[in-house]
């Protein structure tokens, strides 16, 4: 049975900027939003010739602070100097986003209607994060109430009980399609499978180490067009799919929902039946991504479906997940693009909390999280990644809820208690990219002097150039930006410091 979600649409005031409403928890600074207010960096376009606008945000509490300084004609004395090159061009930027899970709707339905819209708004809208790319978990995934696929009456091949459950029609597809009417932006929506129903796998459960059973290859394959078309039925477009989420969890006992592939399997099953039966559906406009895991597997995992030409021809790009960014040179980005110039890379899952000990992974209010994401969404993308998409766009305080009993953070943290919510600065480290990188811009070369401050520089559709910078380190430090030009964009970089820089 269907429930509606109570998400109201109202007449927004857009001001420039809303104050963050500031609360110190545990880990350091959080903006707190409820049923009467929520902050919104609002509308920031690029400045008049002459001059540029920098937005700045800090450990100190500042978020999205704006101020505009007229360009210069000479360079600072002694400043961190950031060369940028427009004429050298790289990979075209996809989009940012995060997850429609379970555990995201269940959180932001709990809270008051208005509330709700604040959230949504927070993430889509024009004035908000602007998040344009999104991943929806086919069925059931870790971060949901209860273990279930979208037929589990066995031995039902011809799928005649599949349906969606409960979960989408409550927690996904009502946030989706509010969050398509507020984004400016078309909202490009990928989907990815955790398990098979159980009767489909070798060892009869969600999670453990089982594969996918080989009189099922073709049944698989139809279970997944089934999604396609009913969430397309239900008005969320698909843009992409990844064949499986975190394929090589049979290697071990994997405690959340998973299905094993080896990457000869994952070839055959791409070329003789997934990509057949899309095709077949009118589907191949789909964007496919292959691995859909971390760093660690590649290219090693791609290499036989891309060396495959009956399977690389259902191929568009690889997914990557950030888990092990911090133990595996970002150099294997650029021995799998260069396997295939022509298809994309793209980050489609991170969170913090992984490596962290305990049931209790949320740290409310850290700095050094979004230090962490920042530092690593500046390397992948300057190694080839298109964009970013994060996992949970919100968890309780205690990191849920998830039907393994795990814990793991995210940029939005819900209290339904309370009635609130409370933006970390995760939400804001996002936003530095996710607000002004848009989808079709194009990755440009950039350099820094100092080992503190890093940088990644794009080339605008309109021809304009965003830079992105995090100072790492613990004092402000003049920074003066050499495009080439003769011009100088000179200004100070406060400490712990994340900064986009438009002109």
């Amino acid at each position: 049975m269907r429930t509606a979600v109570l998400i109201l649409a109202f007449i927004w005031c857009v001001t420039a900027q809303d104050e963050c409403n500031a609360r110190q928890e545990a880990y350091g600074i959080v903006c707190v939003c409820d049923a009467s207010y929520c902050d919104q960096p609002g509308i920031i376009d690029f400045p008049a010739e002459g001059s540029f606008t920098l937005v700045t945000t800090n450990e100190a509490g500042l978020r999205f602070k704006v101020e505009t300084f007229p360009v210069s004609s000479d360079e600072t004395p002694d400043a961190v100097v950031v060369t940028v090159n427009p004429g050298d061009a790289y990979q075209t930027i996809i989009g940012f986003g995060g997850s429609f899970t379970d555990a995201t709707g269940m959180n932001v339905v709990g809270l008051p209607p208005e509330a709700q819209e604040y959230f949504l708004k927070s993430y889509f809208a024009p004035e908000g994060l602007r998040y344009n790319l999104c991943r929806i978990p086919i069925a059931g995934c870790d971060f949901s109430p209860r273990p279930y696929s979208y037929d589990d009456v066995e031995g039902d091949v011809d799928l005649v009980y599949w349906s969606l459950t409960d979960e989408d029609y409550n927690y996904k597809i009502p946030l989706i399609l509010r969050a398509k009417e507020l984004s400016e932006l078309p909202v490009k929506l990928f989907g990815s499978p955790w398990s098979s129903p159980t009767w489909m796998k070798t060892n009869g459960m969600f999670n453990g180490s089982g594969i996918l059973l080989k009189e099922m290859w073709q049944p698989w394959a139809n279970y997944i067009v089934k999604f396609v078309e009913a969430y397309e039925a239900e008005g969320a477009e698909m843009w992409g799919l990844t064949p499986q989420n975190e394929p090589l969890c049979y290697e071990s006992d994997w405690a959340i929902n998973c299905l094993g592939w080896s990457a000869e399997d994952m070839r055959d099953w791409l070329k003789g039946n997934l990509g057949p039966t899309l095709e077949a559906a009118g589907m191949r406009r789909l964007k496919m991504m292959v691995d859909d895991f971390n760093r660690d597997t590649l290219p090693w995992y791609v290499v036989p479906m891309l060396d495959d030409p009956d399977c690389a021809k259902y191929i568009d790009g690889t997914a990557v997940h950030w888990y092990s960014d911090r133990f595996v040179s970002a150099d294997v980005l650029d021995q799998t693009q260069a396997l295939s110039p022509e298809r994309f890379l793209l980050y489609t899952e991170a969170c913090q909390g992984v490596f962290d000990t305990g049931h209790k992974n949320v740290y409310i209010g850290s700095w050094d999280r979004v230090e962490e994401y920042v530092h690593y969404m500046i390397e992948d993308i300057n190694h080839y990644s298109a964009g970013w998409v994060d996992w949970n766009m919100a968890v309780n305080r205690n990191g849920g809820p998830t039907w393994t009993h795990g814990s793991l953070d995210a940029p939005i943290i819900v209290d339904v208690n309370a009635g609130e919510f409370y933006k970390q600065p995760m939400f804001y480290g996002l936003g530095h990219f996710s607000k002004f990188v848009v989808p079709d811009a194009k990755r440009i070369y950039s350099a820094t002097s100092s080992v503190d401050v890093e940088t990644v520089a794009f080339t605008d559709p309109s021809g304009r150039t965003v830079v992105v910078a995090l100072n790492k380190g613990d004092f402000e430090v003049n920074v003066s930006v050499n495009d080439g030009s003769g011009n100088f964009l000179n200004y100070i970089m406060p400490p712990k410091a994340i900064q986009t820089i438009l002109y």
